[in-house]
This record gives structure tokens, C-alpha cells and sequence, in this order.
């Protein structure tokens, strides 16, 4: 997958960069070549969206685990949320015991988004001058109370500082209503968390994050996006000039709310996963550019923590290694390419997140973080398949198509050795 298209082609690399991408015939006499015939080679994909959980809560997750599964479905660079660690990654010293935490551990590359919450928009050029590539504040509860939601003077205050600082706000957009009917049908039904969870609450939220955008002129990018009724108003602010961007994650491009049984509480996660014609609408959404791409928002937990109602349990969907290979299996049905793929999980968010200098594409004098994979083959997803520390997923015993043959970070095959690095704001912070 080159820079002018899908073709036949060489990737030279010299120590852990790309030296040159050029025709088959022009590799240079005596160099040695790894073959991988006709399967696509394309950059690492890079999943800016996942919530590693170390340190302190190791045992959801963790750098090992994580980063494993990573190199396992092609992604080479991964970007870590600020929670839900302990400490939150609110403040420098937060910051830096993370990065500690990381010694050793790695498999693949790894960037920090820090955090905006009451209190803390005095830490946040110190953050942005530590090298974190942005920083994520909640406008509702995050489900744990060391990471509280951020008020409109919050969210304010904070983007007034990281416009200065030249950092971008990310966003959970969902407002919590007053006046939202509390379900009151059986817990262990859908219906009950897709009714607590409303289209609105996301819409409205998305409306205030552009009033402040406008205002503050600070860089948003609303996470996660599930609710396909604000992309209207997404599509205006973007032809309006803001600096807005917005990402959406595999399970609500591929999963269906009316597909959900009761019980399954592995498909929980907020916002919720939609019905179909939302899930259309979101595709009509990527296709004509209006959402920019695609991150996974691996977001695991113990299985203990599944093991409630649709109420109570912990939401989060676990799709750690199946982001490339689930997005192409509904992409591949709606006639997208390769270079769509691309464009959604390499260049977009390695753009996004400020590492498109190093990350994201098959060019000259960037990582030489590669991919091989075969678009055509497919694969039943089973526990043993899965890297991640605990094999809860919704996409168990599904079929997809795109099976990843081999993962090299920085010129070595990932996975073989702990060789992965923290990754910051300025190369070589």
C-alpha cells in the first residue's frame, strides 16, 4: 500500500526506518529480501484509542498483554487513554510513573492521551510540555469516580490552556439529561441500556463541544462516536472551519443492537451500540469523510465485572487485535479498498495524534512499521486466538475476513522481543 496506491513494490529499510519504497526490480543487488507474495503490505496500524489500565488496575490489562495482542492484528503503535489506571493520567508525576510502568513490557510503540477533569487545568501545559498528545475529559461519569466529569467552565478553562499549549481536547460526548425516563424494562434486556443511553444525550454533548470549539478555538476531537443523528451537525461545523474531528470504533460499525442477546453483557459499552440503520448511517458517515477513522476503544475489564445485568455490569467492549480485520470484513461488503483502510486506521490517526512524522504510511524516512495481511482469507475468532488478558469479546465465534500474517515495529518482527517505546509529543522526548 503505497503512497500512489496498491501495487507491486519493494519497502527498503535501513535500521528502523523506510529508506525507500520502489519498484520490485530496483531493489539493489545483495540486499536481502523477505517475500510475502501476494498479500498486502501496508503501514502498522495505528489504534490511538485503548485503555491499557496500567499501573494499578494490571489486572484488567496491561502493557504485555495488550501490546501483544497489538502485534498480533497488525497494529504497531497504540495511543493509551488516561484511565482507567491508578493514578489517572491528570498530572506530570501521574504521567511519568506510566511511562516507568512501561519498562520492559512493550511489544509495540506506545503514545499517552493525558486527562481534563475539575481542578487541573493548571497541569496541562506542564502535560503538554511532558510530550502527552492530547488530553480526554468526560462530560458525563467515566464510571470510576478518580476520573469525574468536566463542566462546560471546565471544559473551558481547560481548552483555553491547550489551545496555548497546541494540544487537542478529546471528548466522551455524552451529557447526562435531567429529564431522560429511566428505563423500566428487564436489566438483563438491551433495551434497558440502549433506552439509558439515548441518541440525545451524545447529540446535544457534540453541540456544546462545537459552541466551545468556536469559541475557544481549541482542537476537538469527539471520541468514540456512536450516535449517526449528529453527524449533521458535525458536517457543518467541519465546512464552518473548525477544528473538529471526530473517530468511530469497529463495534458500531459492525455490530448490531438488535443482534445483542439478552444477557450479553460482553457488548456493553457507552454509548451504546446502536440499531441498524444507525450503523448505516455511521458507514455513510466514514465514506464521505465526515468521520475522519477508526480506533478500536479496547476497553477490558475481569470478567467478574461482566458477570451482572446490562445496569450494573462494567461497560466496555474488548476488540484488541480484531480492529483491522472486523472493519475490512464490513468495509471489504460496502465495496471500500485497501487504501480506505489505510487512510481509517494508519494515516488518520497517526495525523491525528502528531506522529504522522514517524507512523502511518509506507514512505521514506518514517518507522519502518509494517503490516502483511490477506484481505481475502478469513478467520473464526476464538479464545485461544485472542491475546488480550481476559478473552470476553463480543466478537467471539464470528467470522472475519483479513487474516494478519506478520507485524514489524521499527524494521523487527513485533512480538518477538520487548523492543517497543514510549512515544511522546516531540521524537526523542
Amino acid at each position: 500500500m503505497t503512497e500512489a496506491g496498491l501495487r507491486a513494490a519493494a519497502v527498503i529499510i535501513d535500521g528502523e526506518r523506510i529508506h525507500a519504497v520502489v519498484a520490485p526490480g530496483a531493489v539493489p543487488e545483495g540486499v536481502p529480501i523477505e517475500d510475502v507474495g501476494d498479500r498486502v503490505l501496508m503501514a502498522g496500524v495505528v489504534d490511538a484509542h485503548v485503555h491499557v489500565n496500567e499501573p494499578g488496575r494490571t489486572e484488567w490489562e496491561g502493557w504485555r498483554t495488550a501490546t501483544d495482542a497489538a502485534a498480533a492484528g497488525g497494529v504497531t503503535t497504540l495511543v493509551d487513554m488516561p484511565l482507567n489506571c491508578i493514578p489517572v493520567t491528570t498530572t506530570v508525576a501521574a504521567l511519568e510513573q506510566k511511562a516507568r510502568s512501561t519498562e520492559g513490557a512493550l511489544l509495540v510503540d506506545v503514545g499517552f492521551w493525558g486527562g481534563v477533569v475539575p481542578g487541573n487545568t493548571d497541569e496541562l501545559p506542564g502535560l503538554a510540555k511532558a510530550g502527552v498528545l492530547g488530553a480526554k475529559a468526560f462530560l458525563c461519569h467515566s464510571g470510576i469516580d478518580d476520573f469525574p466529569a468536566a463542566d462546560a467552565a471546565t471544559l473551558r478553562a481547560a481548552m483555553r490552556a491547550m489551545a496555548e499549549a497546541g494540544i487537542p481536547l478529546l471528548a466522551h460526548a455524552e451529557l447526562e439529561l435531567p429529564d431522560l425516563p429511566t428505563p423500566t424494562c428487564d436489566p438483563f434486556s438491551y433495551e434497558a441500556w440502549l433506552g439509558a443511553r439515548p441518541n440525545r444525550m451524545e447529540d446535544e454533548a457534540i453541540a456544546l463541544l462545537i459552541e466551545l470549539c468556536r469559541e475557544t478555538r481549541c482542537a476537538v476531537h469527539v471520541v468514540h462516536l456512536s450516535s449517526a443523528t449528529a453527524l449533521p451537525r458535525i458536517a457543518e461545523a467541519k465546512a464552518e472551519g473548525l477544528p473538529l474531528t471526530v473517530e468511530t470504533c469497529p463495534h458500531y460499525l459492525c455490530l448490531r443492537a438488535e443482534d445483542v442477546p439478552d444477557g450479553a453483557t460482553q457488548y456493553k459499552c457507552a454509548p451504546p451500540i446502536r440499531g441498524d440503520a444507525n450503523r448505516e448511517a455511521l458507514w455513510g458517515g466514514l465514506l464521505d469523510g465526515t468521520i475522519d477513522y477508526v480506533v478500536t476503544d479496547h476497553s477490558p475489564c475481569t470478567p467478574q465485572l461482566k458477570h451482572a445485568d446490562f445496569v450494573e455490569a462494567w461497560g466496555g467492549i474488548s476488540s484488541l487485535s480484531l480492529g483491522l480485520s472486523s472493519v475490512w470484513t464490513e468495509a471489504s461488503a460496502r465495496g471500500a479498498t485497501v487504501a480506505s483502510i489505510a487512510r481509517w486506521m494508519c494515516e488518520g490517526p497517526a495525523r491525528f495524534a502528531g506522529l504522522a512524522d514517524r507512523k502511518g504510511r509506507l514512505a521514506p524516512g518514517l518507522h519502518a512499521d509494517l503490516v502483511c495481511w490477506d484481505p481475502d482469507a478469513s478467520f473464526e475468532v476464538t479464545p485461544e486466538a485472542l491475546r488480550f488478558r481476559h478473552k470476553v469479546s463480543p466478537y467471539l465465534g464470528k467470522t472475519l475476513r483479513g487474516v494478519v500474517h506478520g507485524t514489524w515495529l521499527r524494521g523487527a518482527r513485533a512480538g518477538e522481543a520487548a523492543r517497543g517505546a514510549p512515544l511522546f509529543s516531540r521524537e526523542g522526548s
